[in-house]
């Protein structure tokens, strides 16, 4: 027999469970499809032995005051506000993040602090003869930073991240992650700094038991009228005369077809047109074929001491360091961890079936111990349990040239008339957590009101993703 809800969801996800939120709210009827056994994507929290993790830790800031109030009325008190502190790791030394002007003075050393600024005096003098063409992210950090200083941070993190040259990177990252952000916005802030208006950079709000317990609230109101199909993944879209039909699901114990009135997917793109019935012209999946995303390892450690660091996060540009970020949950909240102890969430960036990827949690955890040891964070001795978890499609690689296929795909699923794609992997768009859930309230009320939202423009103000002030606007 095939089902018929309103609305069928692939993807259990920060933009897949707003979405389902926002059809709840009118009685509007659906059911998800998540391969996971739980909901929350990229943004779940996992729990090992008393210790709770997110998958990379997701702090939750927006300049859109609807998604505040969202939230706080799934979590109530569970909503805390917390004190930001992180660090990167550059020439032995850690320095705060975002950059403290008088710190990097004390700790950067006169031969750097000389080149640096000549670097940067190199730059401003150019940009008033000849600008620097702004072709990759490369062009963007030297340009707005100097060289000396965009390679101790932007650039080797980023091409640790990504895993290609800067040169080789669309300047479109730079413009959505760092527009606005340069040595000269980072002098003003710190000799006008005011201590009256809390930032972005300053102040951010978590759930307390993780960012995954938003996606679980949702699912615990939604799940009394509305149906998850967990452990299960689609195996077949069907379509005809631009309007999607069936989809076909393969759930832990059998198959089922659904007939939707409208299909919101978050799944990646990329598999997502490789489902289709009939297939994409050649030229789609060939476009399709060309996008690419990165992938992570992430090694969870409990640990058998109440604290390693003060931060939240610490990030480690430096290529000779294996990992490039870590994060103490208990800094996030004292209820991710039992009384007494703490943890580390560490991120690995890889490729799929690349040496990172296929290395056991033993290398790792040899390798985290070793180099977290020379900084007098940790030694193996307080390691009390160590946990490896593998993700595929995470972040979307922005490379040069990236738009072009992109642009294919798009046009190409933008003839379905009862299709809605969203969220980080299901729209190819780097989104923040905050962007991921306004995609997927947009795409429900299209369904609603009958009305197109054009999603493309969520989070499209190109400008640092994290300037301005918390909840300043009442975007809808």
């Amino acid at each position: 027999m095939t089902a018929q809800p309103t609305v069928l969801i692939l993807g259990a996800g920060p933009s897949g469970m707003a979405a389902g939120m926002e059809l709840y709210k009118k009685n509007i009827s659906f059911e998800f499809v998540e391969k996971n056994n739980q909901v929350g994507g990229l943004a779940r929290t996992m729990e090992f032995g008393g210790f709770k993790t997110d998958i990379g830790p997701h702090r939750f800031f927006s300049k859109n005051q609807y998604l505040y109030t969202f939230i706080e009325e799934l979590l109530g008190e569970k909503w805390i506000l917390v004190n930001r502190f992180t660090r990167f790791y550059a020439n032995g030394k850690l320095f705060k993040y975002p950059n403290d002007i008088m710190e990097v003075l004390t700790k950067f050393g006169p031969i750097n602090l000389i080149r640096a600024v000549t670097d940067y005096g190199f730059e401003k003098a150019r940009s008033k003869i000849a600008p620097r063409k702004m072709n990759s992210f490369e062009d963007y950090a030297i340009a707005n930073f100097g060289k000396t200083l965009a390679e101790v941070n932007m650039i080797n993190y980023t091409e640790k991240v990504w895993g290609i040259p800067c040169k080789d990177i669309s300047v479109d990252w730079a413009q959505q992650r760092i527009k606005g952000l340069g040595l000269t916005a980072i002098l003003k802030k710190a000799l006008l700094k005011s201590k009256d208006v809390k930032t972005l950079v300053d102040q951010f709000y978590y759930p307390d038991e993780g960012t995954g317990l938003i996606y679980e609230a949702i699912k615990k109101k939604v799940e009394k009228t509305n149906t998850f199909h967990l452990e299960s993944v689609p195996t077949a879209v069907h379509h005809e005369n631009n309007k999607i039909v069936s989809v076909d699901i393969k759930t832990k114990d059998k198959t089922k077809t659904f007939a939707p009135e409208h299909l919101l997917t978050s799944i990646p793109m990329t598999e997502f047109v490789k489902l289709m019935s009939p297939a994409p012209p050649r030229d789609v999946l060939e476009a399709a074929s060309r996008l690419r995303y990165r992938s992570q390892v992430y090694l969870f450690i409990t640990i058998n001491k109440p604290s390693v660091s003060p931060d939240q996060w610490i990030y480690f540009p430096p290529k000779e360091i294996p990992f490039g970020r870590i994060a103490e949950m208990n800094n996030f909240s004292k209820k991710m961890s039992p009384p007494g102890k703490t943890s580390l969430m560490i991120e690995f960036f890889c490729w799929e079936g690349d040496e990172i990827w296929n290395a056991s949690k033993e290398k790792l955890l040899q390798d985290t111990v070793f180099w977290l040891n020379k900084l007098g964070f940790l030694s193996m001795n307080e390691v009390e349990n160590a946990y490896l978890h593998r993700q595929t499609n995470v972040y979307p690689v922005y490379n040069i040239g990236y738009e072009k296929n992109l642009d294919v795909v798009k046009n190409y699923l933008n003839q379905f008339t009862n299709l809605e794609y969203i969220g980080r992997p299901g729209r190819f768009r780097y989104t923040n957590q905050d962007h991921s859930l306004e995609m997927g309230i947009l795409a429900a009320r299209s369904i609603i009101e009958k009305k197109d939202y054009d999603l493309d423009k969520v989070g499209s103000e190109n400008e640092y993703f994290e300037k301005g002030t918390i909840g300043k606007q009442n975007v809808y």
